[in-house]
């Protein structure tokens, strides 16, 4: 907002319970005469549809437990930079079917980007969220798989992309999992089997030498911190398509 001219202000957990101290659609009204936008980072995803349903103004999904829509936007531009757009981009996503992981097939599908995700059993995405990623594939011709081997999710992979094995909220399944994905650490043996010009992608933070290895986060095919950079450029043009409408 500040690099727009505007300003910002930031409401924390101490300041406010969304759905306990003040209800939703309260803090989505008052909010409204208020600024000129709301970006909310939630829990729960129905919170944030809430706050949508009661504002005036532009609600913007930081993140929820469901998906991390302005995360993939940073994803997509960054590999729109590497190889001038999505379409026929070969994108896999290694670990847990997360927030990001849903957002990252959706954005794929959506820009024709084929998309695979390989992860241990019983930690996939939402049967809902992969139902959606098929019907937007339809539409542009992408291809979306559903894998448990890394090492074959990751064969003519263009990107390979990862996140943190236990995600905000998954705290005491930290234990469980750290036993669970190790087969699905982005090392660089697993970048080797993919194409000569892949790139790897983490939305940060990383747990380094947990779901990726220093030597493949700092090595040449890395492409994190141009990715981290984008979310600024991606969260500016998010703005500007909302307000300027």
């Amino acid at each position: 907002m500040e690099h727009l001219g505007g300003s910002a202000m930031y409401i924390g957990p101490a300041e406010i319970g969304l759905g306990k101290r003040e209800s939703i659609a309260d803090v989505a009204r008052v909010m409204s005469g208020y600024v000129d936008g709301l970006m909310a980072r939630v829990f729960e995803h129905q919170h944030v549809v809430e706050l949508a349903e009661w504002s005036s103004i532009p609600v913007i999904n930081g993140l929820s437990d469901y998906n991390h829509p302005c995360q993939a936007m940073a994803d997509v531009l960054t590999i729109m930079e590497e190889f001038g757009g999505l379409k026929g981009i070969n994108v896999t996503y290694v670990g847990d079917g997360n927030n990001v992981a849903v957002s990252l097939l959706h954005a794929c599908a959506k820009l024709g980007a084929n998309f695979t995700i390989a992860n241990p059993e019983g930690y996939g995405m939402p049967g809902a969220a992969v139902e959606e990623g098929r019907k937007y594939a339809a539409e542009t011709g992408s291809q979306v798989r559903l894998l448990n081997d890394p090492h074959a999710a990751v064969k003519d992979a263009d990107v390979i992309y990862t996140d943190t094995w236990t995600s905000m909220g998954q705290e005491e399944e930290a234990a469980r999992r750290e036993r669970v994905f190790p087969p699905y650490q982005v090392n660089e043996q697993l970048v080797s089997e993919a194409s000569e010009r892949v790139i790897v992608l983490h939305c940060l933070p990383a747990h380094r030498n947990h779901e990726i290895t220093d030597a493949v986060a700092d090595g040449p095919h890395s492409r994190l911190f141009p990715q981290a950079h984008n979310r600024m450029h991606a969260q500016k043009a998010i703005l500007v398509k909302l307000l300027a409408d």
